[in-house]
């Protein structure tokens, strides 16, 4: 078989985003175990804030096309998001609704959720560790029928996680790391 592929999707643009970095870290590990990793950023695939008379007037953009393509093109996605207000960012939730919406030929609309699992994973100064952005990702993409793995990550502290190899430093996170990567592969190759 060949290797997974395995989309990794950072939640934010901010420069120095702690999240980038953990999805940076995560890609790297996932790397490591012998997947073919893609980290894109969402600053390339922009889009409208969703709105269902936009997309009546002009169907869906060609952003969430190319934005659901990128994901079917891989088996499994890992999407690192940031805590704002106790939530998802409206990036994050808005690429999600927009990719629901795209339906190629010979598919339903939404199958891409359906047909691959997703990891999520965040990181934020607080102790929380952008817990409760995860809750709400895991509601949102469990409401696309999407299969979200058991494991999470919810890195706390996080401009602090790092050693001067840029990797984690506390065992704790390198073990939630690791088993987030174990459990995602595993998904991976008994989802294809």
């Amino acid at each position: 078989m060949s290797a997974l592929k395995i989309l990794v999707i950072p939640g934010s643009l901010r420069t120095g985003s702690l999240n980038a970095r953990l999805a940076a870290t995560a890609g790297y590990e996932l790397s490591q175990a012998g997947v073919d990793v893609t980290r894109i950023s969402l600053a390339d695939f922009p889009l409208p804030i969703y709105d269902g008379d936009l997309q009546t007037k002009s169907g869906v953009p060609k952003n969430a096309v190319n934005l659901k393509r990128m994901m079917s093109a891989h088996h499994a996605v890992l999407i690192v998001t940031p805590e704002y207000n106790s939530s998802v960012p409206p990036l994050v939730k808005n690429a999600i609704d927009w990719v629901s919406r795209v339906q190629d030929a010979n598919e339903n609309r939404g199958q891409v959720f359906r047909e691959r699992p997703f990891a999520i994973a965040a990181a934020s100064e607080g102790r929380l560790g952008g817990t409760r952005a995860l809750a709400a990702l895991r509601l949102i993409l469990s409401a696309c029928h999407a299969t979200v793995i058991p494991d999470q990550l919810a890195l706390s502290f996080a401009s602090q996680a790092y050693d001067d190899m840029d990797r984690l430093r506390h065992p704790a996170d390198i073990e939630a790391l690791a088993a987030l990567v174990r459990q995602l592969i595993e998904f991976s190759q008994r989802m294809t």
